[in-house]
C-alpha cells in the first residue's frame, strides 16, 4: 500500500483504469470517486468502480493523501477552487491532463501551501470514454510523465512515481514546456490530423458512407479510431496547448507541401527516401515496446 486514501475527481477512462489498477496492485487503503454527471455517478456506483462514490469533489478529497484531477483541462481551475479548502495538510495533488503548462497555471495558484502539487500525464488511452471504459492493464508498459515543480518535495514526488510504477507504467520527468512540445508532435497534432481526415471524408459526398466503412481497413480505420476520442477533452487540449500545436502544424504544412510538389513533379526518389525514413520511426516504436506490429496496432479494446 502506498496511499491510505485516493480521491479520483472525474470518473472516465483514465480514472476508471486507475481504480482498477490500484486494486490490482493493492496500492491504496480506499479509493473514493466523484463526477459532475449524475449519470456517471449512477453507473460508477452500479459497477462498484470505487470503494466509495460521493456526490461532490469537496467530500471526495476529505482525508485523502492523494487527489487526482481526472477532468478536462478546461475544468481544472474550477475543480481546484472547489477542493482547495478541504485538502488535507501534506496530501499530494496531481492530474492526468494532456497539457501541462496550462494546467499548472490554472491549478497551482489556488492550492494551499500545505499540499504538494505534482502534475502528471499518463500516455495511455483508447477511443472509449465513461466509467465503464476503464481496465487495469491500460498503463502497463506505457509511459507516465511527471512534472515536479522546482524546489518541490522530493519524497512526495518519489511516492507518486512509485504509485504510477505500481499501476504498471514507466515513469519519466519533464519540464512543462518541453512536455507540451513533445506531446504536440506525438499526440495532439496526430489527433487533429485524424479529425481533419475524417471530416474530409464526411465532406466528400462522392464517397458514400457505406464505401467509407467498407474500405476503412485501408488506413482510414485508424484515423476514425483516433477521431472517436472525447470531443470535450480534445477541444480543451488544443485551446490550452495553442503555441506548441501551431508550431508543429506549421512544420507539418511545410512537409506536406514538399510531398505535394514531389507527387506533382513525379519525383519518385524523394518520395521513396521520405517514406523509408519515416518507416524507421514505426520500427523504433515497436522496438521500444510501445506498440506491436499487429494489424490492430496493439489497441484492441480490453474491456
Amino acid at each position: 500500500m502506498i496511499y491510505q486514501r485516493i480521491a479520483l475527481i472525474g470518473l472516465g477512462l483514465i480514472a476508471g483504469s486507475m481504480a482498477h489498477a490500484t486494486r490490482r496492485a493493492d496500492l491504496a487503503g480506499e479509493i473514493v470517486g466523484t463526477a459532475r454527471s449524475s449519470e456517471t455517478l449512477e453507473i460508477a456506483r452500479e459497477i462498484n468502480l470505487c470503494d466509495r462514490i460521493v456526490d461532490t469533489a469537496a467530500e471526495a478529497v476529505k482525508d485523502a493523501d492523494l487527489v487526482v484531477l481526472c477532468v478536462p483541462v478546461g475544468a481544472m481551475e474550477a475543480v481546484t477552487k472547489e477542493i482547495a479548502p478541504h485538502l488535507e495538510p501534506g496530501c499530494t495533488v496531481t492530474d492526468v491532463g494532456s497539457v501541462k503548462k496550462a494546467v499548472i497555471d490554472a491549478v497551482a495558484p489556488h492550492l494551499p501551501d500545505h499540499v504538494h502539487f505534482i502534475p502528471g500525464h499518463p500516455l495511455a488511452g483508447t477511443e472509449h470514454s465513461g466509467p465503464r471504459s476503464g481496465f487495469a492493464e491500460l498503463f502497463d508498459k506505457r509511459f507516465t510523465i511527471l512534472v515536479p515543480p522546482p524546489g518541490g518535495d522530493a519524497q512526495a514526488a518519489e511516492k507518486l512515481r512509485k504509485y504510477w510504477e505500481g499501476l504498471g507504467a514507466y515513469v519519466d520527468e519533464m519540464d512543462p514546456e518541453h512536455h507540451d512540445l513533445v506531446l504536440a508532435v506525438t499526440s495532439h497534432c496526430p489527433h487533429l490530423i485524424a479529425y481533419t481526415m475524417v471530416g474530409v471524408a464526411d465532406d466528400l459526398r462522392r464517397v458514400t458512407d457505406s464505401e467509407v466503412i467498407k474500405y476503412s481497413a485501408a488506413g482510414f480505420r485508424d484515423f476514425t479510431r483516433i477521431a472517436a476520442s472525447d470531443p470535450t477533452m480534445w477541444r480543451d487540449v488544443f485551446l490550452n496547448n495553442k503555441d506548441a500545436t501551431l508550431e508543429i502544424l506549421g512544420r507539418f504544412t511545410e512537409e506536406l507541401f514538399a510531398l505535394q510538389r514531389a507527387i506533382r513533379t513525379g519525383d519518385g526518389e524523394q518520395l521513396f527516401d521520405y517514406f523509408t525514413r519515416t518507416r524507421a520511426i514505426r520500427r523504433g516504436i515497436i522496438q521500444a515496446g510501445q506498440d506491436t506490429d499487429a494489424p490492430d496496432f496493439g489497441r484492441g479494446a480490453k474491456r
